[in-house]
């Protein structure tokens, strides 16, 4: 498993917390930063899951 998959889902985790805290103490911003956090999570796991399958590919051959 790429360190990438694991920070990007960290991420995501982080933006969950920050976004429900933004909805629970009524902070727009937060609850935006928490989604900003959110996508940028997913974009991490993708990359980590790209390099697994390229990683997992190669060692086929």
């Amino acid at each position: 498993m790429d360190k990438q998959r694991i920070k990007g889902a960290a991420l995501r985790l982080k933006g969950s917390i920050k976004k429900a805290v933004g909805r629970l103490t009524g902070n727009e911003r937060l609850e935006a930063s928490g989604e900003v956090d959110k996508a940028a999570g997913s974009v991490r796991t993708l990359v980590g899951e790209t390099k697994d399958t390229i990683r997992n590919s190669t060692k086929s051959r």
